[in-house]
């Protein structure tokens, strides 16, 4: 496994500025696609009045997530909108009556659930990991759970939505995992953060110590110092081999755990998230609480619009993330971040220099030249692949190695 890459400043974190909210779009576009599955059931038609938080509609597959209604108000048509891949996916377009309407209200006490009572509600409100993975995050805490890992490293360059969660909702996130420490009777519950981030380490530290069971774990300030199996190995001298679930080590980040307490206290399903938007072609970057279906263009232009020039636009950060032909994408429960760069030459690709870095550099111990080289190429293993973009990023030659080993991981998925 590899120690890690420092990536170079691409762009200023904004953290420092205060959450913003913007929560009355006109109109919402509700993807229709979970965790890459576009293979959905939907549950409403034109002319359906629904509320918020009504489920509108199902994916087909293994996990059957639902998908929910971020306002209240009509079903009017569907439409095609930018997805964070880049590809147009259809979405429910609903008009908001700005009265948001719920169908009940519910304040439970967390430590009154159940493991059982816990893992349904996290289902039934249509929880996915926030880190942009997408993975339904029922799966993983429906196990055998000996410990928690809450990843507070925001690993992904230019990205610090969770940061801002942490500032601004530190006492329920807290809460939240010490909950879990205790319904699955636990040892401890651990916060990982990077070193050298003192401001983050006062905020935990300010609130921690009346919790008894959690504790603070500083890892090193590397790309890609967040990813799961490199969290358990370095924290728990542990090599995970399939899941870490499968060593009873669950992992969340922090945007994650902050859905679960929300929809563990108040039953609120995943229908709002907190969003970067970053950049150096923005006028005012910002974290934004936004909800589900709505159009980034309308989210700049209320942080004050663009500054002059080409723009590129990116979703999910540089290394892990996608480019996007417009402003015209959906905030999806997956979206973790919206960049406008400076848009720049494209780098022509040349021939491979056979140096090896972007097998020295792989994180999940995978060969993304050989996989790029080669037609058949199971036997590489790309569906090891965490997608992370290191391999590309270091290669000499400016292969778009990432894309090639995307393509052969889709193609055995």
């Amino acid at each position: 496994m590899t120690k890690g890459v420092k990536i170079s400043k691409i762009c200023e974190k904004p953290a420092k500025g205060e959450l913003k909210k913007y929560l009355e779009p006109k109109k919402i576009y509700i993807p229709l696609i979970i965790h890459w599955d576009d293979n959905i059931t939907v549950l409403v038609k034109k002319g359906d009045y629904v509320f918020k938080g009504d489920m509108v509609a199902k994916s087909r597959g293994d996990f059957r997530t639902p998908i929910h209604a971020s306002v209240s108000g009509t079903v009017l048509d569907y439409e095609e909108k930018y997805y964070l891949c880049g590809k147009k996916v259809k979405c429910i377009v609903i008009e908001n009556d700005f009265k948001e309407k719920v169908r009940e209200e519910k304040i439970s006490k967390i430590s009154d659930f159940t493991k059982e009572e816990f893992i349904n509600r996290i289902k039934e409100n249509g929880l996915i990991g926030l880190s942009g993975s997408g993975f339904p995050t029922y799966i993983k805490y429906d196990n055998d759970l000996k410990k928690i890992i809450v990843d507070a490293t925001e690993s992904n360059p230019c990205t610090s939505a969770d940061f801002k969660l942490m500032e601004t909702h530190i006492e329920e996130i807290l809460e939240i995992i010490d909950a879990v420490v205790d319904i699955w009777n636990m040892k401890e519950g651990i916060i990982a953060i990077k070193k050298g981030n003192n401001e983050l380490k006062t905020i935990i530290n300010s609130y921690i110590g009346t919790y008894v069971k959690l504790r603070l774990v500083e890892v090193p300030n590397y790309y890609i110092s967040g990813w799961e199996k490199y969290l358990v190995k370095k924290i728990c001298k542990v090599n995970c081999k399939t899941f870490p679930t499968a060593n009873g080590i669950v992992v969340s980040n922090i945007a994650t755990m902050f859905a679960i307490y929300e929809a563990i206290k108040f039953n609120k399903p995943l229908i709002e998230r907190v969003v970067t938007f970053a950049g150096p072609m923005l006028n005012n970057p910002a974290n934004v609480l936004v909800k589900v279906g709505t159009s980034t263009s309308d989210i700049i232009e209320f942080l004050g619009g663009y500054k002059e020039g080409e723009k590129l636009f990116v979703s999910n950060g540089p290394m892990m993330g996608h480019s996007i032909e417009s402003d015209e994408l959906v905030i999806s429960s997956d979206l973790t971040s919206v960049l406008v760069m400076q848009s720049q030459e494209k780098r022509i690709s040349k021939t491979c220099v056979r140096c090896g870095e972007c097998i020295l550099v792989c994180p999940a111990n995978i060969s993304p030249v050989l996989i790029h080289e080669t037609k058949d190429n199971k036997d590489y293993h790309p569906e090891k692949c965490i997608d992370c973009g290191l391999c590309s990023y270091v290669c000499p030659a400016s292969i778009n190695l990432r894309s090639s080993v995307r393509k052969a991981k889709e193609a055995i998925r």
